[in-house]
């Protein structure tokens, strides 16, 4: 039997709504704090890679460069990361974390976890692993997609 857009449609409606409920249930934890999804996952990131430049944090937590750049505004004002100048290219800044950022974020990421493990709680780890899998298969297939379409 083939399958209809509507089912497609209401696939694309199920996960978006889903997301928005994890979101808002995860981002009451990282209000508390002062930060904001964006400030959460720079610091998650340099938390667990460890320093990187400006320009290459900005994609792997999907913000432009722009707003990569003001997060990192936001986070070197607030002392929770350093910018310094590459010593290879000055025009590169390599942003890491301060121990104020650590000591912040370390605890905010715990609380985090376990928070996710809550909501995935009712998923056995096969089924989180599949659940995985396709996410990673639809994301791919869109960013396919996507490039064909330029």
């Amino acid at each position: 039997m083939a399958k209809s857009a509507r089912e497609e449609t209401h696939v694309w409606l199920v996960m978006m709504k889903a997301y928005q409920a994890i979101m808002k249930y995860s981002l009451a934890d990282m209000t508390c704090s002062g930060l904001g999804d964006s400030d959460f996952r720079v610091l998650e990131l340099l938390l667990h890679k460890g320093c990187m430049p400006v320009n290459t944090l900005g994609p792997k937590v999907g913000l432009t460069p722009g707003a990569i750049s003001i997060a990192v505004d936001r986070l070197f004002d607030r002392e929770l990361v350093t910018r310094v100048e590459s010593t290879e290219d000055r025009r590169v800044r390599i942003v890491s974390l301060t121990a104020s950022g650590r000591a912040l974020i370390e605890p905010l990421f715990e609380k985090h976890a376990a928070a996710m493990a809550r909501v995935f709680s009712k998923f056995n780890e096969d089924e989180l692993m599949q659940f995985e899998a396709f996410l990673k298969t639809a994301g791919r297939q869109a960013e396919a997609l996507s490039q064909n379409r330029n």
